[in-house]
C-alpha cells in the first residue's frame, strides 16, 4: 500500500490494539464514548500540521472489533485488518466517506489497495472501471503524484 501510494519517504505507524485502548482514543479525541474499527490521526492537519514533516500519521485497528467484523462479514481477520490499515491510511491522506461520491471512490480506493497489498485482483466485477475510478480519484487528490509534490505532504518549513 505504501508503494502504490508512493509513501515510502514517510513515516506512518500502524497499531493493532485492544476495544479498550481504542475506546479511550476515540474518547478522548472524538468525543465519542464507544470502541470503534478503526482511527487515523493525521499529523498534517490542524495549527501544527506544517511542523509535521515527514511524519504521516497513526492508524489504530481495534483487532476485537475487526475479528467481530469479519466473523459478520463472512471474511478473515487479516483481510477486515488490511482493509481498516487502507481506510485509515487513505485517511491520512485526506479522504474521506460523508457523501454517496466520496464513499463510492474511497471504498473502490481501498479495494485497490487492499488488493495491492494482497496481490490479488480488487473485488469488482469491473476491475477496469474501478481502477480507472480509483485512479481518477487518487488523481484528483494528487495521489498519484510524488508525495513531495502533494499539497497536503510537501516539506513545509516551521514559521
Amino acid at each position: 500500500m505504501i508503494r502504490v501510494l508512493q509513501l515510502n519517504k514517510f513515516d506512518i505507524s500502524f497499531v493493532l490494539t485492544t476495544d479498550e485502548q481504542v475506546h479511550q482514543l476515540n474518547k478522548i479525541y472524538r468525543k465519542k464514548d464507544r470502541p470503534t474499527d478503526v482511527l487515523a490521526f493525521a499529523m498534517h492537519e490542524g495549527e501544527f500540521g506544517a511542523l509535521a514533516g515527514n511524519v504521516l500519521g497513526d492508524v489504530i485497528v481495534s483487532v476485537p472489533t475487526a475479528r467481530r467484523q469479519a466473523e459478520a462479514r463472512g471474511v478473515r481477520v487479516l483481510d477486515e485488518v488490511t482493509m481498516l490499515l487502507a481506510h485509515g491510511l487513505l485517511h491520512l491522506l485526506g479522504w474521506d466517506h460523508d457523501t454517496t461520491a466520496k464513499d463510492r471512490r474511497m471504498r473502490a480506493e481501498t479495494d485497490r489497495l487492499c488488493a495491492a497489498a494482497t496481490g490479488s485482483p480488487p473485488p469488482a466485477t469491473n476491475a477496469k472501471a474501478v481502477s480507472k475510478a480509483s485512479s481518477k480519484a487518487g488523481a484528483a487528490r494528487g495521489l498519484l503524484q510524488k508525495p513531495a509534490a502533494h499539497p497536503k505532504l510537501a516539506r513545509r518549513k516551521a514559521p
